[in-house]
């Protein structure tokens, strides 16, 4: 494990305890529901014919509230039995106060699955309302400088002892699958999404950062975009050890340059790092290598920034929201 991985661990962890003690003082644990009473009932998954809006297949998760922010809004968290991966987490969701205004009623919403530093288990710290993720995402969306993404926060990690690279590694639980195939699976039961990977994207920092990086470009053709915030590029869990072929198959540098020889579909990569931290010159690096043909990147440098969420969220308003913004589906009032 890496020195920028031990200082994200710590980091992390003080985030998360700021989280616990101050910034996500539960509502109760009430039960709540992200249903709309304007909102259409489920179809099968089936939208408009040909609008590539996939409406809530079902079946609908328990949810109860975590916490409220200042809008009435309310995060929500369940606990999510992963078909696929056969990992069983917790999930926290928040849903933007657009979602349920009856004038989008029948448009889908685009998806941003934030992934923390450091362990991320038995939490994910962007479930916090004192990182300001969502209400910040409320504000920008109101100012056009972002889309009204639903943001969806698995638990990264399935204990706190290792770091599992977001990665099927043989012998370990199946956190690639679990991220990448349960998450969205759970999203589209409950939620009215986008067909199109264009309302598809992730955001993370340092450790969540390099699982978001590596989930877009190994499956470009499920997610279009990530904001990785100071994140490693390389995976480097103790548990790839005598496992080096499936170590190599979750290498974002070696998945690039397979992105490229194909030459698409294009993905989006924003970049962001901190002055106060070490990782810019490996970011510009590779960027220069691999931000090519289908591979787009952009590196927003933080002035006095440092590895840490609290740094990471109010920059994601100086360009970064913006650019990924662009570049994903967002929703369309009806009538």
């Amino acid at each position: 494990m890496n020195i920028r991985r031990t200082t994200a661990a710590l980091t992390a962890a003080l985030a998360a305890a700021a989280v616990l003690l101050t910034g996500c003082s539960s509502d109760g644990g009430e039960p709540m529901s992200f249903d709309s009473a304007s909102a259409p009932a489920p179809a099968k998954g089936r939208g408009s014919e040909g609008s590539g809006i996939r409406l809530p297949t079902g079946p609908r998760a328990s949810f109860t509230t975590e916490s409220t922010l200042d809008d009435g809004t309310k995060i929500g968290v369940t606990t999510l039995h992963g078909k696929k991966s056969g990992f069983t987490g917790k999930v926290w969701v928040w849903a933007p106060k657009q979602y349920f205004d009856p004038k989008y009623s029948r448009s889908g919403f685009p998806v941003l699955i934030a992934l923390p530093g450091g362990p991320g288990y038995p939490n994910n710290y962007w479930m916090g309302t004192d990182l300001k993720l969502e209400s910040s995402i409320a504000r920008w969306s109101k100012e056009g400088k972002s889309l009204p993404f639903i943001v969806v926060m698995p638990v990264l990690n399935p204990d706190d002892k290792f770091y599992y690279d977001g990665s099927d590694i043989p012998g370990q639980p199946k956190m690639g699958t679990w991220m990448t195939e349960d998450v969205p699976d759970f999203v589209k039961a409950n939620f009215r999404t986008f067909t199109s990977r264009d309302g598809w994207g992730f955001m993370g920092s340092s450790s969540g950062g390099f699982v978001g990086l590596k989930s877009v470009l190994k499956h470009p053709e499920k997610f279009r975009a990530v904001i990785a915030s100071g994140p490693d590029t390389v995976p480097d869990s103790p548990l790839w050890r005598g496992h080096e072929p499936q170590r190599l198959a979750n290498d974002p540098g070696r998945l690039a340059e397979r992105l490229i020889r194909r030459g698409g579909p294009e993905v989006d990569i924003a970049f962001q790092v901190g002055t106060a931290e070490s990782g810019q010159p490996n970011l510009r690096a590779f960027m220069k290598k691999y931000g090519k043909g289908p591979v787009k990147t952009r590196l927003n440098v933080i002035p006095g920034g440092t590895h840490s969420a609290r740094s990471y969220v109010p920059a994601m308003d100086d360009g970064p929201i913006q650019w990924i913004s662009k570049k994903m589906k967002g929703p369309v009032p009806s009538g």
